[in-house]
């Protein structure tokens, strides 16, 4: 029996789009929201403001998870035995036709979005910050990945529009939800337009001497699959 302490791995989003991209790889994530107000961050360029926010995120939660660790509890709980834990803060941001374009203000600013976007490319970059809980180490990261649109006519974009789902992600688009049949492709990791780029994020693991396996859920480890 295995009893190895695995790291820990927490998800400074409410986005499930980042959690399934974890659980997907076999991570199992522990969620806390940021409470970050991304709306009072300004900054000129799409790579700059997409990971202040990420570190914005991702600092927040450390913080807080800092502060139980010194006072020895949590949960009301002693705790004397824990983990090594790692925060992850992502923000996406898509620059297109020389904006900076997060989640549209209503549903009119989306479709007229999607009006100006259909039959042409942005990039979508994401921001990692990855802090080490115990010594406040912290790494930062772009991703960046060109996102090609369908010509979509003016009566799929108010359907699309009309679902809601568009007015909570940035760039009023996703690839894995009813978004998915308006991008033709995208030049570059997937993840990236989802909201975490897992080849980037092994990458900022090996710095802290880890090994993405090394998140892996005892399932994962052991070789479990859906019959």
């Amino acid at each position: 029996m295995d009893t190895t302490i695995r790291p820990r791995l927490v998800l400074a989003s409410a986005s499930p789009a980042r959690r399934k991209l974890l659980q997907a790889a076999g991570i199992e994530p522990d969620v806390l929201v940021s409470g970050v107000d991304e709306s009072q961050v300004d900054h000129s360029t799409p790579e700059t403001l997409s990971l202040t926010l990420a570190r914005l995120k991702a600092a927040a939660v450390a913080d807080r998870l800092a502060e139980r660790t010194t006072a020895g509890t949590e949960n009301g709980k002693q705790v004397t035995d824990r983990p090594r834990t790692l925060v992850l803060g992502c923000d996406s941001i898509l620059a297109f036709d020389g904006e900076i374009l997060g989640k549209p203000a209503d549903a009119d600013d989306a479709v007229r979005r999607w009006r100006r976007m259909r039959g042409r490319s942005g990039v979508l970059h994401t921001g990692h910050s990855l802090i080490d809980v115990a010594t406040g180490r912290e790494l930062g990261r772009v991703a960046a990945t060109v996102v090609h649109f369908a010509a979509v006519t003016d009566d799929e974009i108010a359907a699309y529009v009309a679902t809601g789902e568009p007015l909570h992600v940035a760039g009023a688009f996703t690839l894995d939800g009813l978004g998915g049949p308006f991008v033709e492709r995208v030049d570059g990791d997937p993840g990236t337009v989802i909201g975490l780029s897992l080849p980037l994020l092994r990458s900022m693991l090996g710095e802290f001497d880890l090994r993405i396996t090394d998140f892996w859920t005892a399932g994962a480890a052991n070789g479990s699959s859906a019959g």
